[in-house]
């Protein structure tokens, strides 16, 4: 197996940027052997930006860094509402989307990208308290308030500072397999993944403990996913009613119990594709699907592929 190319991720940081919306995609990102990514964190010129909560930031790069990258990231910042980032970082943005490059925005960050007008038509959110200013100073992006990240292809966005968690993995389910994304959330205790379309927040008046439970229950579910997953069986464990557990469940995921379950298994079925040399028919028996005919169905459905195509994709390299 070949190795994956190099990918070039440069961070840039605006006055005002929020220290954790900086951090994520850095860490997430970090240059080290087993990660083929190599970070630079820079911003409008090299040298001190002022940033918000009372940190500042010493960044090595200019704007020439995103010549040289291949995804950039757009931190959030501080007062995003208020004026437009200068025009010499809205140009290199626009330049590095021309050459190709991802545009992902974390948090505020969107108001950024939006300046530049690629969001023009297309879908995207920011942190839910700032959604009807984006969509007032923006009026031709198409401002979704209940997601945690939208991707439009070569623009990305997402809701508050945790949603950049989210988008970062789903970044790197993309590039790298299923299994790297994993690896990933592993090393920074962090849920697996959880898909675009799942709410921002749930409303307050769900209990805690509640919550707490069902997350219990989505990872026990996780470690039998070659068993029979019923919706009574799931409720079962979280010891509500059915139609309590499947109205919730909506809420946390974005999915139906039945939905989560299915993509779970597709997405097992993704890594043992990734990473072992099992057949079709064994890994359809692995992840609770049955029959080879079974994952290949639902994996074309879901995924748009065969299992087959999907495997060549991440054992040929790049």
């Amino acid at each position: 197996m070949q190795a994956p190319r190099l990918r070039r991720v440069a961070v840039l940081v605006l006055e005002g940027a929020k220290p954790l919306d900086v951090g994520i995609p850095a860490q997430v990102f970090t240059t080290r052997a087993s990660m083929p990514y190599e970070v630079r964190v820079c911003g409008a010129a090299p040298g001190l930006v002022t940033g918000g909560d009372g940190l500042s930031y010493h960044v090595a790069d200019g704007l020439d860094a995103l010549e040289w990258a291949d995804i950039v990231f757009i931190p959030g910042h501080r007062f995003p509402d208020r004026d437009d980032p200068p025009p010499a970082v809205v140009d290199a943005l626009i330049a590095a989307h021309g050459r190709g490059a991802r545009l992902a925005a974390i948090s505020t960050g969107a108001f950024a990208l939006a300046a530049t007008g690629l969001l023009d038509g297309r879908r995207a959110t920011t942190h839910w308290h700032y959604t009807r200013a984006l969509a007032a100073r923006h009026p031709l992006v198409r401002v979704d308030e209940n997601v945690l990240f939208v991707d439009e292809g070569t623009v990305l966005t997402s809701a508050g500072a945790a949603s950049g968690i989210d988008l970062c993995l789903h970044i790197l389910r993309g590039d790298l397999g299923v299994g790297a994304s994993n690896h990933t959330a592993r090393r920074l205790v962090a849920a697996p993944y959880r898909s675009g379309g799942q709410a921002q927040y749930v409303p307050r008046s769900v209990p805690e403990p509640l919550g707490e439970r069902f997350a219990a229950t989505r990872e026990w579910a996780l470690r039998r996913l070659d068993a029979p997953l019923t919706l009574t069986d799931l409720a079962r464990h979280a010891a509500v009613s059915p139609r309590t557990f499947s109205r919730r469940f909506v809420e946390d995921t974005g999915y139906t119990p039945v939905q989560w379950v299915m993509r779970a298994r597709i997405d097992a079925a993704r890594e043992l594709l990734e990473r072992s040399q099992r057949s079709v028919e064994q890994i359809a028996a692995d992840v609770g699907l049955g029959t080879g005919a079974n994952l290949r169905t639902h994996f074309q459905r879901i995924l748009g592929t065969t299992p087959s195509e999907y495997r060549r994709t991440f054992t040929r390299g790049e």
